[in-house]
């Protein structure tokens, strides 16, 4: 069966669902929380310090890209449990991959503050 939504009407009902989706990570993800609580001062600090244009983008991007992974995380995670409680090899990858994939995400993000803001101290 097929949508028959288009338009404003499908935007704007696409917007809800995404909202809802911000909404169930916020109420329902631990890390998803913790993060956001660490991400949105440090956007707030981005537009704070004397960088330029450039490196203020890479410095607010990597943050949201970090809650982005988390989301797809969490979204991976909930779609497992979904699936069964059993301990499966399976189910066990796809959720250790998921969290590697944050790590790497937050590891790239300290890289990328540490390498803008360490010539500025100098």
């Amino acid at each position: 069966m097929t949508n028959q939504v288009t338009g404003f009407t499908r935007i704007y009902k696409a917007a809800g669902y995404s909202l809802k989706g911000l909404s169930a990570a916020w109420k329902n993800e631990a890390a998803f929380r913790q993060e956001a609580i660490v991400v949105i001062p440090a956007i707030l600090l981005a537009f704070y310090l004397d960088v330029s244009s450039i490196e203020r983008i890479l410095m607010v991007g990597v943050l949201i890209l970090v809650l982005v992974v988390e989301l797809l995380n969490s979204a991976v995670e909930a779609a497992i449990d979904r699936i069964g409680s059993e301990i499966h090899p399976l189910s066990g990858r796809a959720k250790d991959m998921g969290s590697a994939a944050v790590l790497i995400t937050i590891l790239f993000a300290i890289l990328t503050w540490a390498t803008i803001l360490l010539p500025h101290w100098r």
